[in-house]
């Protein structure tokens, strides 16, 4: 009877779990999503403490559980209240790292800790360790790479590729060895040692372009290094949540990689961003060309428009513009300018990166457009503002074949009848060749820190 009841919990668990993957998928829903993911987990835990006998352990049993959950908490609570939205992106690649953390050493746990193992406990503890170790160590390269902690050329040599085959056929081997001999637990440790390696020099060829690709896939990982926990501990809740994780974040990877025109295997082995890239120099791109405007400049271009697009990107995260954007937004409706915003599938450092800025600023969900259903809009745009963003409207992606991002999906931009790029500088983005929109004829280039540069427009737009 209990049997039946803990397995009808992780079934309530899981159902919420879906449920809040689909409420995930849209802003407005998303909060509502996060709650039944976490009363999901609720339900999880609870069913396995009491499936295990913690809870009738008495005091002993259950102290250091409920010790751990106390701490775990007040940790997760001052994270989420310290760390700041244009962090999110690590925060995220260290949680991933976490997760695969946690199955290295429970798997490892449970294979000293049996006194009979069987076949599927020690396939489960070898896929639990080399896919959990790959997940953590290669979690910590993201996150020192988006904290630019190492630089994206950092851990690359030639003959890598080789070296990581040899690696993953080691840890291969040293599985094949813990199956045979479950006794052999010091082989896991080494099986750890190399999948170690191994998730460090899958991570570092990967270039900042790819980065959003890169934490999505790693939380596939961590998912998948759950799931084959579950396997290790024959419980039926983690086997189905980290599944869930593990597709999802598959799902997503794909998802990224279509909006990049890219295979996911390009991803891995090429490394956008990661070394320079050939083509047009700066200076070929730019020279004499670029027309820089001001504040003033800009609003009386402002004041002509009837239809202004907003395209948000990694910048406007970096100088937290996003209420001033609001307040730009606001300002401009009410001169009866239709006012709307163009996202691009990887703007920023991580999948929704700029939804989650937007919707932080309380911008209306409707007023937030997809790239394929703002794009055929432009040609109707008195004019766009891009602020921040790079690669993302980079019309190369469209005319050069030779291009790293030849075939990639853009923001078109450029068919506006007027573009203002709100940027710090000329500087390259992370797939580090120049942009010829900076130099187009339509183009005015407002150099400023973004925040600085929407408060500014705002106070000359008032003026006016």
């Amino acid at each position: 009877m209990q049997n039946a009841l803990i397995n009808i919990s992780y079934l309530i668990a899981s159902i919420l779990f879906i449920l809040g993957l689909i409420e995930l998928a849209h802003p407005r829903t998303a909060v509502r999503g996060n709650f039944l993911g976490a009363i999901g987990m609720l339900i999880a835990i609870v069913a396995t403490l009491l499936d295990r006998g913690i809870i009738a352990a008495g005091v002993n049993g259950y102290l250091i559980i409920f010790a751990g959950l106390l701490v775990g908490s007040i940790i997760g609570m001052l994270l989420a209240l310290k760390v700041r939205m244009t962090a999110m992106p690590q925060m995220v690649a260290l949680l991933n790292g976490f997760g695969g953390g946690a199955s290295i050493l429970v798997a490892g746990a449970a294979l000293i800790d049996a006194k009979d193992p069987n076949l599927q406990l020690t396939v489960a503890t070898v896929a639990s360790g080399i896919i959990g170790a790959v997940t953590f160590w290669g979690s910590l390269v993201a996150f020192a790479k988006l904290q630019d902690l190492i630089s994206d050329r950092f851990g690359r040599f030639s003959g890598q590729q080789f070296l990581n085959a040899a690696l993953l056929l080691i840890s291969l081997l040293l599985g094949v060895w813990i199956v045979a001999d479950p006794t052999a637990t010091h082989a896991y440790w080494l099986l750890v040692v190399a999948a170690s390696v191994l998730g460090i020099y899958v991570v570092t060829p990967i270039g900042g372009a790819d980065m959003p690709v890169a934490i999505a896939l790693l939380n596939s990982y961590s998912g998948l290094a759950g799931a084959a926990t579950g396997f290790v501990l024959n419980n039926n809740g983690l086997i189905i949540t980290g599944s869930l994780v593990g597709a999802s974040g598959i799902i997503l990877s794909q998802i990224m990689c279509k909006a990049m025109n890219r295979s996911l295997a390009n991803v891995l082995f090429g490394g956008m961003g990661a070394m320079p890239a050939a083509g047009p120099t700066a200076d070929q791109v730019y020279g004499g060309k670029v027309k820089s405007a001001t504040a003033e400049d800009v609003a009386m271009v402002l004041d002509a428009a009837r239809r202004v697009v907003i395209v948000p990107g990694y910048g406007m995260a970096v100088s937290q513009a996003q209420h001033a954007v609001r307040d730009l937004a606001s300002l401009l409706e009410e001169r009866g300018v239709e006012v709307e915003f163009a996202i691009h599938p990887v703007a920023g450092r991580m999948p929704g990166h700029m939804n989650v800025l937007l919707a932080e600023a309380d911008i209306p969900y409707d007023k937030l457009k997809e790239m394929d259903e703002i794009n055929s809009t432009f040609e109707q745009t008195d004019v766009a503002i891009v602020i921040g963003a790079n690669d993302v409207v980079n019309p190369v992606a469209r005319t050069d074949p030779k291009s790293p991002i030849a075939g990639m999906p853009i923001l078109n931009v450029d068919k506006a009848k007027t573009v203002i790029v709100v940027k710090r500088s000329l500087s390259p983005g992370f797939a580090g060749i120049p942009n010829p929109l900076f130099a187009a004829e339509n183009t005015l280039m407002f150099f400023h820190d973004g925040k600085k540069a929407v408060l500014e427009l705002i106070g000359a737009l008032k003026a006016a």
